[in-house]
């Protein structure tokens, strides 16, 4: 009896072990269920085509450039950039000084500044809206009018009046001040001569250039033998720069490209791509942020303790994700993820127009459980491996064909406004979605 009852403790005491067993896999198999989940990736920047714009006029008042006067316009400039400009010739019906189009080209074709004088890439320009009397002092404003597209005045004008070279009536003068920055002096040299004349307040705009060298915009302020438009006229016939101000600040703004974007699906360490406030790691994160290239990071990454999983997601046919042009959706990727509970999932890539700024998630990550807009937790970082310069007008910018000069800070949040102009919102920038 005895016999019997030890032989029913121990096979009670098995069954519970047993038990205990069975429940601690149970736990275990809920704790590493697999689950999928779809990370989508989207440039959502409404862009503009101008990189900068701006205003310029005299001293006086009215704000005139008289002849011995002149008035500077400073700006930003990448190779293969140009600057261009519009200014009245004050003493006509509707005649206008501004180079040929696209601008002003201000480095040489091996990236080097130019300096000194251009005037003679500025041309006078008839706006085609009024019929020329003789310039001068008699002129009758407005005078009659015509419609005729905008043409290039050389020597004489429709009317038989004649012209001195634009060259002999406005002086212009370049100077390169350091870090991809300019000025143009525009001096009046018409006093004494034939063609005497006060110059206008005026417009100027830069546009950007993709990274083939196009011009995102080459004619921004008027195009040869077309009608005139967006407030051109306005300028031409009595110098007023307001209606052709206001057109080119509405197509002023930020043009970038993101970089195929680093996914990156880790558990039980901090964020692997960075850290705010530590010099980079030298494991391929500048690459990333001055290139846009995340394979040196991704195959670093790859296998180490804590990453779970590591993929590079590159927009089909651009490689990188295009912001929206017009009415044309911005670039986007997805990736379908296996996640687990506890997981995070950490992200990275280059604003393609800068010297080494990228977007990555916060020190958290984003957690692949909770679906829906993601985007609150990206944000802008400075690399802190390469010295900044304009975005989108950096001489020494990768992927406007510079190269980046060293620097060696820490990282840190792009400030907005920073140094060089105020960027939208990140979220209006990038889009991050869990599905």
């Amino acid at each position: 009896m005895k016999y019997n009852k030890n032989i029913t403790k121990w096979t009670s005491i098995a069954a519970l072990s047993l038990a205990l067993v069975a429940c601690k896999k149970d736990r275990e198999f809920v704790q590493e269920r697999t689950d999928n989940t779809t990370i989508s990736v989207e440039n959502v920047l409404d862009s503009r085509p101008l990189v900068q714009s701006g205003t310029f006029q005299g001293t006086g008042t009215p704000p005139v450039t008289l002849p011995g006067q002149s008035t500077t316009i400073q700006f930003y400039a990448a190779k293969g950039q140009a600057i261009t400009f519009a200014t009245m010739y004050g003493l006509s019906n509707d005649l206008f000084f501004a180079p040929e189009n696209p601008g002003i080209k201000v480095y040489t074709a091996d990236g080097l500044p130019i300096e000194g004088d251009v005037s003679a890439l500025v041309k006078l320009w008839d706006n085609g809206t009024r019929v020329n009397q003789k310039p001068g002092t008699t002129v009758n404003h407005p005078g009659a009018a015509e419609t005729k597209n905008v043409t290039v005045v050389e020597g004489t004008d429709a009317q038989g009046n004649t012209f001195l070279p634009a060259s002999k009536l406005v002086k212009a003068t370049l100077k390169y001040n350091g870090n991809a920055q300019f000025s143009l002096t525009l001096e009046n040299t018409s006093g004494g001569t034939s063609n005497e004349t006060p110059l206008s307040p005026g417009v100027w705009a830069v546009s950007y250039i993709d990274d083939k060298g196009n011009f995102l915009n080459s004619t921004p302020l008027f195009t040869k033998d077309k009608a005139t438009a967006n407030g051109l006229t306005a300028l031409a016939e009595s110098g007023n720069n307001t209606p052709l101000s206001g057109y080119i600040k509405g197509i002023t703004g930020i043009f970038t490209p993101i970089s195929p974007i680093l996914v990156v699906v880790y558990n039980g360490i901090d964020n692997p791509i960075y850290k705010l406030g530590e010099n980079d790691r030298n494991e391929g994160l500048k690459a990333l942020a001055q290139k846009g290239d995340a394979s040196s990071l991704a195959a670093y990454l790859k296998g180490k303790p804590g990453i779970k999983s590591v993929y590079i997601l590159a927009a089909p046919t651009t490689t990188a994700l295009l912001p929206m042009i017009n009415t044309q959706r911005g670039g986007n990727v997805s990736q379908e993820l296996a996640v687990t509970k506890g997981d995070r999932i950490a992200i990275a890539t280059m604003y393609g127009f800068s010297n080494d700024w990228f977007f990555a998630s916060g020190a958290d990550g984003i957690d692949p459980y909770k679906k829906g807009d993601a985007s609150a937790s990206i944000a802008l970082f400075d690399n802190g491996t390469a010295i900044n310069e304009f975005p989108g007008s950096g001489r020494t910018q990768f992927k406007l064909g510079g190269t980046p000069l060293v620097e060696s800070k820490p990282i840190a949040a792009v400030p907005n406004p920073n140094a060089f102009t105020t960027l939208p919102d990140v979220k209006n920038i990038i889009k991050v979605t869990i599905n």
